[in-house]
C-alpha cells in the first residue's frame, strides 16, 4: 500500500543530497504535479527553490497570476516568464502532433536554460510522473517533461535534472498532495498537458486559434464542473464545417467535447454527460465563439483513443 508520509520522507533526503548546497528552479503550471514538486523541494531546500511560471500563451484565463499567487502566498520564491511570443514562433506552419510537441519542448527548454542561468541555479526540478516516462518509452506520444528517459543528456540543456514523482501516478501524486496541505483547487485539479491549449488545437497554433480554445475550454469546464471526470476538454479540429449565421452560409470551426474518467491515465473510459449538460454546452459554444458552427461529443475510451488527441 503506498504511503505518501513515508514517501515525502523519503523524497525530501533524495533531493536535499541532489540538490546540496545549490539552487534549483522549477517551471510551475498549477497541475498537481509541478505543485506538489514545487512544494515537496521547497520544504528540502527552503528560499534555494526558485518556481518559475513560463507564460507560453498557450494557457488557460487567469491561470498565471492564479499559479503565481498560490506560490506566493506559501512564501515561496515564484517569478512570471512572458514567452508566449517565442513559443507561437516556434509553433508556426507545424501540423503534425509530434512535431508539434516536439517544437513546444524545444522552447520550452530553452526558455527554462535562460531562467536557470539567470539564477545561477545547478538543478531543475521537474513534476514528471511514472505515466509520463511509461508512454514516452512506449512510443505512444513524447511528452514535454522527459529528457533522459528518451536517450537526451540533460548536460546538453546545461541542467541536473531531479524528478521525485517519475515512480508513482496521478492518483498516488493526490494523495502526496494531501499530505502536504495542498489545496483542494491544486491537489484535485485535472489534468492538463504540459504544451497547454496546444495540445488541444488540431493543425496549426495560432494566437487567434488559441483564443478559439481558450474560450471553448472555460465553457466546458464551468458546464461539467459538477460530473465525475478524470479529464475534461474541448478539442478545436482543424476541418472546417459548413454552418448557417444570420440566414447565410458560414464556414466555421468544428468543437469536440471529451470527459473521461480513469484511475491511472494508462486506460479511460468515455464518461456519459447528460444531454441536456451536452446540449447547454453546444448552445453556449456557438453561441458565445461565432467563429463555431458544429459541437460533437467524443466517445471512444483508451485504448483505442488517448485521452488528449494528440
Amino acid at each position: 500500500m503506498f504511503e505518501p508520509e513515508k514517501f515525502i520522507q523519503k523524497q525530501v533526503h533524495e533531493v536535499k543530497e541532489m540538490v546540496g548546497d545549490g539552487k534549483a528552479v522549477i517551471a510551475v503550471s498549477g497541475g498537481v504535479d509541478s505543485t506538489v514538486c514545487a512544494v515537496l523541494t521547497h520544504r528540502a531546500v527552503g528560499d534555494r527553490l526558485v518556481a518559475v511560471f513560463i507564460d507560453d500563451g498557450l494557457m488557460r484565463e487567469g491561470e498565471a497570476e492564479q499559479v503565481i499567487n498560490f506560490f506566493k502566498a506559501r512564501n515561496m520564491n515564484a517569478r512570471l516568464v512572458d514567452a508566449a511570443n517565442e513559443f507561437f514562433d516556434a509553433l508556426k506552419g507545424i501540423n503534425e502532433p509530434e512535431e508539434k510537441r516536439k517544437a513546444f519542448r524545444n522552447t520550452f527548454y530553452a526558455v527554462l536554460a535562460r531562467v536557470v542561468r539567470d539564477e545561477n541555479a545547478n538543478c531543475l526540478v521537474q513534476g514528471t510522473i511514472a505515466a509520463d516516462v511509461l508512454e514516452t518509452v512506449k512510443g505512444i506520444k513524447t511528452q514535454h517533461n522527459i529528457l533522459e528517459q528518451i536517450g537526451i543528456d540533460p548536460k546538453g540543456y546545461g541542467l541536473t535534472i531531479v524528478e521525485p514523482l517519475k515512480e508513482i501516478y496521478k492518483h498516488e501524486v493526490r494523495e502526496v498532495a494531501r499530505s502536504l496541505g495542498v489545496p483542494p483547487e491544486f491537489s484535485e485539479r485535472p489534468p492538463f498537458p504540459g504544451p497547454g491549449l496546444a495540445t488541444r488545437i488540431l493543425g496549426e497554433v495560432t494566437p487567434q486559434r488559441v483564443d478559439i480554445e481558450r474560450r471553448a475550454t472555460k465553457i466546458v469546464e464551468t458546464e461539467t464542473s459538477e460530473i465525475p471526470s478524470f479529464q475534461g476538454m474541448a478539442v478545436l479540429m482543424n476541418d472546417r464545417a459548413t454552418g448557417i449565421r444570420d440566414g447565410k452560409r458560414a464556414y466555421g470551426y468544428m468543437v469536440v467535447v471529451r470527459l473521461v474518467k480513469s484511475k491511472d491515465a494508462i486506460t479511460a473510459e468515455a464518461v456519459n454527460v447528460p444531454w441536456e449538460v451536452l446540449k447547454k454546452i453546444d448552445k453556449r459554444i456557438t453561441t458565445e465563439i461565432p467563429e463555431v458552427v458544429h459541437v460533437l461529443y467524443s466517445l471512444t475510451d483508451k485504448p483505442p483513443a488517448t485521452i488528449e488527441f494528440q
